[in-house]
């Protein structure tokens, strides 16, 4: 079985070439060197920080999250948030875990308009 970041690799050079990006050019403006950049697209290192990878996503018009998860990462903004409140967080991901992309999309508009109110 491949590891994870062989598929996120393999989808980096893709988008990559899909998008008309050398790969020196694209290393350039993720602020890596071409050299790394070939060895995450070969699967042979760990993808770079959540930082780097939200940035190759902005490049390549695609979703930072997904792209972040899907390189092993966590959105650098996560850890605070846990801490603040880590019982509750914690509480809630655990109810949410299982529910539908759909349920889980009303739950985060559930979730704004209480932030809205100030609830």
């Amino acid at each position: 079985m491949p590891a994870k970041h062989d598929s996120f690799g393999r989808l980096l050079r893709d988008k990559r070439l899909e998008k008309g990006f050398s790969l020196r050019k694209f290393a350039e403006a993720v602020g890596v060197s071409p050299t790394y950049l070939s060895q995450v697209e070969q699967g042979n290192v760990q993808p770079p920080t959540a930082d780097r990878v939200k940035r190759m996503a902005e490049l390549l018009e695609e979703n930072a999250d997904e792209w972040i998860a899907l390189a092993g990462r966590v959105p650098e903004d996560l850890p605070k948030i846990i801490q603040e409140q880590p019982t509750e967080i914690s509480e809630l991901l655990r109810e949410a875990s299982g529910l539908t992309a759909d349920q889980l999309r009303k739950l985060r508009e559930q979730a704004r308009r209480l932030k809205e109110r100030g609830s």
